[in-house]
Protein backbone atom coordinates (compact mmCIF):
# COMPACT_ATOMS: atom_id res chain seq x y z
CA UNK A 1 0.00 0.00 0.00
CA UNK A 2 1.29 3.71 -0.97
CA UNK A 3 1.55 6.06 1.19
CA UNK A 4 -1.73 7.78 -1.06
CA UNK A 5 -4.15 5.23 -0.34
CA UNK A 6 -6.69 5.25 0.08
CA UNK A 7 -6.98 8.43 -1.79
CA UNK A 8 -4.88 8.62 -4.81
CA UNK A 9 -1.87 10.65 -5.22
CA UNK A 10 -1.85 13.90 -7.21
CA UNK A 11 -0.76 14.09 -10.75
CA UNK A 12 1.56 16.31 -11.69
CA UNK A 13 0.48 18.73 -14.56
CA UNK A 14 1.15 21.69 -16.69
CA UNK A 15 -0.08 24.71 -18.34
CA UNK A 16 1.63 26.17 -21.64
CA UNK A 17 -0.46 29.44 -22.81
CA UNK A 18 0.76 30.58 -26.31
CA UNK A 19 -0.18 34.43 -26.69
CA UNK A 20 2.27 37.01 -27.96
CA UNK A 21 -0.05 39.37 -26.57
CA UNK A 22 0.34 38.00 -22.91
CA UNK A 23 3.75 37.08 -22.71
CA UNK A 24 4.34 40.80 -24.20
CA UNK A 25 2.05 41.96 -21.01
CA UNK A 26 0.01 43.40 -23.12
CA UNK A 27 -2.88 41.74 -21.97
CA UNK A 28 -3.60 39.46 -19.02
CA UNK A 29 -4.75 35.62 -19.83
CA UNK A 30 -7.79 34.02 -19.00
CA UNK A 31 -7.36 30.82 -19.80
CA UNK A 32 -4.57 29.14 -17.53
CA UNK A 33 -6.45 30.11 -14.73
CA UNK A 34 -9.55 28.35 -15.65
CA UNK A 35 -7.27 25.41 -16.94
CA UNK A 36 -5.37 25.63 -13.57
CA UNK A 37 -8.67 25.28 -11.54
CA UNK A 38 -10.03 23.18 -13.21
CA UNK A 39 -6.79 20.63 -13.32
CA UNK A 40 -6.97 20.97 -9.30
CA UNK A 41 -10.57 19.95 -9.47
CA UNK A 42 -9.48 16.67 -11.03
CA UNK A 43 -6.84 15.92 -8.31
CA UNK A 44 -4.15 17.38 -10.66
CA UNK A 45 -0.57 19.61 -8.92
CA UNK A 46 -0.72 21.83 -11.20
CA UNK A 47 3.19 23.45 -12.29
CA UNK A 48 2.47 27.48 -12.57
CA UNK A 49 1.95 28.64 -15.92
CA UNK A 50 3.78 28.85 -18.78
CA UNK A 51 3.07 31.63 -21.26
CA UNK A 52 5.32 32.51 -24.27
CA UNK A 53 4.80 34.29 -27.47
CA UNK A 54 3.24 32.39 -30.44
CA UNK A 55 5.27 30.52 -32.73
CA UNK A 56 8.69 28.44 -32.23
CA UNK A 57 9.04 29.27 -28.47
CA UNK A 58 5.68 27.19 -27.91
CA UNK A 59 7.79 24.14 -28.88
CA UNK A 60 10.79 24.82 -26.99
CA UNK A 61 8.43 25.70 -23.94
CA UNK A 62 7.10 22.36 -24.61
CA UNK A 63 10.29 20.28 -23.97
CA UNK A 64 10.89 22.21 -21.21
CA UNK A 65 7.61 20.89 -19.71
CA UNK A 66 8.07 17.38 -20.76
CA UNK A 67 11.50 17.60 -18.16
CA UNK A 68 9.51 18.27 -15.14
CA UNK A 69 7.44 15.08 -15.77
CA UNK A 70 3.68 15.98 -15.49
CA UNK A 71 1.32 13.45 -16.27
CA UNK A 72 -0.13 15.85 -18.64
CA UNK A 73 0.32 19.16 -20.04
CA UNK A 74 -2.57 21.28 -21.20
CA UNK A 75 -1.85 24.15 -23.78
CA UNK A 76 -4.39 26.92 -25.06
CA UNK A 77 -3.48 29.31 -27.73
CA UNK A 78 -1.73 29.26 -31.31
CA UNK A 79 -4.29 26.75 -33.05
CA UNK A 80 -5.60 29.08 -35.25
CA UNK A 81 -5.49 30.20 -38.90
CA UNK A 82 -3.12 33.75 -38.02
CA UNK A 83 0.76 33.07 -39.74
CA UNK A 84 2.07 32.67 -35.61
CA UNK A 85 -0.40 30.27 -34.84
CA UNK A 86 1.93 27.23 -34.74
CA UNK A 87 1.37 25.20 -31.50
CA UNK A 88 0.36 22.10 -33.43
CA UNK A 89 3.25 21.93 -35.83
CA UNK A 90 5.11 22.92 -32.34
CA UNK A 91 3.22 19.79 -30.77
CA UNK A 92 3.01 17.33 -33.11
CA UNK A 93 6.97 15.97 -33.37
CA UNK A 94 6.76 15.73 -30.01
CA UNK A 95 3.93 12.99 -29.39
CA UNK A 96 4.49 9.09 -29.49
CA UNK A 97 0.76 8.08 -30.50
CA UNK A 98 -1.66 10.91 -31.20
CA UNK A 99 -5.52 10.44 -30.05
CA UNK A 100 -7.44 12.09 -32.96
CA UNK A 101 -10.89 11.32 -31.14
CA UNK A 102 -10.31 13.72 -28.63
CA UNK A 103 -9.87 16.61 -30.91
CA UNK A 104 -13.02 15.55 -32.88
CA UNK A 105 -14.88 15.61 -29.83
CA UNK A 106 -13.42 18.84 -28.74
CA UNK A 107 -14.50 20.80 -32.70
CA UNK A 108 -18.08 19.45 -32.42
CA UNK A 109 -18.57 20.20 -28.89
CA UNK A 110 -17.07 23.99 -29.74
CA UNK A 111 -19.53 23.89 -32.95
CA UNK A 112 -22.55 23.40 -31.04
CA UNK A 113 -21.46 27.35 -29.48
CA UNK A 114 -19.79 28.90 -32.48
CA UNK A 115 -19.00 27.80 -36.56
CA UNK A 116 -15.26 28.44 -35.82
CA UNK A 117 -14.86 26.16 -34.29
CA UNK A 118 -14.07 23.99 -37.20
CA UNK A 119 -10.74 26.13 -37.71
CA UNK A 120 -9.12 24.48 -34.64
CA UNK A 121 -6.11 22.87 -35.47
CA UNK A 122 -5.17 21.26 -32.20
CA UNK A 123 -3.62 17.76 -31.31
CA UNK A 124 -3.61 15.14 -28.51
CA UNK A 125 -1.64 12.52 -28.20
CA UNK A 126 1.36 10.67 -25.64
CA UNK A 127 4.65 12.56 -25.63
CA UNK A 128 6.66 9.64 -23.60
CA UNK A 129 4.51 8.96 -20.27
CA UNK A 130 2.49 13.04 -20.31
CA UNK A 131 -0.52 13.27 -22.35
CA UNK A 132 -0.43 16.59 -24.29
CA UNK A 133 -3.66 18.48 -25.68
CA UNK A 134 -4.11 21.78 -27.62
CA UNK A 135 -7.06 23.72 -26.36
CA UNK A 136 -8.44 26.95 -28.64
CA UNK A 137 -6.56 30.45 -27.08
CA UNK A 138 -10.29 31.66 -26.04
CA UNK A 139 -11.69 30.72 -22.40
CA UNK A 140 -15.13 29.95 -24.03
CA UNK A 141 -12.65 27.29 -26.33
CA UNK A 142 -11.20 26.17 -22.87
CA UNK A 143 -13.95 25.37 -21.43
CA UNK A 144 -15.59 23.16 -24.17
CA UNK A 145 -12.07 21.56 -24.33
CA UNK A 146 -12.28 20.34 -20.68
CA UNK A 147 -15.86 19.56 -20.78
CA UNK A 148 -14.50 16.96 -23.54
CA UNK A 149 -11.87 15.77 -21.29
CA UNK A 150 -13.73 15.68 -17.86
CA UNK A 151 -15.03 12.30 -18.25
CA UNK A 152 -11.61 10.92 -19.82
CA UNK A 153 -8.75 12.46 -18.19
CA UNK A 154 -8.37 9.76 -14.94
CA UNK A 155 -9.05 6.85 -17.77
CA UNK A 156 -5.76 8.55 -19.82
CA UNK A 157 -3.43 8.64 -16.94
CA UNK A 158 -4.82 5.52 -15.64
CA UNK A 159 -3.91 4.03 -18.82
CA UNK A 160 -0.40 6.02 -19.82
CA UNK A 161 0.76 4.36 -16.00
CA UNK A 162 -0.36 0.95 -16.80
CA UNK A 163 -2.96 0.87 -14.24
CA UNK A 164 -6.05 0.27 -16.50
CA UNK A 165 -6.98 -3.42 -18.59
CA UNK A 166 -8.26 -2.92 -22.15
Amino acid sequence: MSACEPLPCPRKAAILISSTRAALGIYEDASAPVIGDWLQEHNFDVIPAVIVPDGPSVGAALQGLLLAGPRVIITSGGTGLNPDDTTPEETEPLLNRTIPGIMEALRATGRANTPLAALSRGHAGIAGETFIVNLPGSPSGVMDGLTVLAPLIEHICDQIEGRHGH
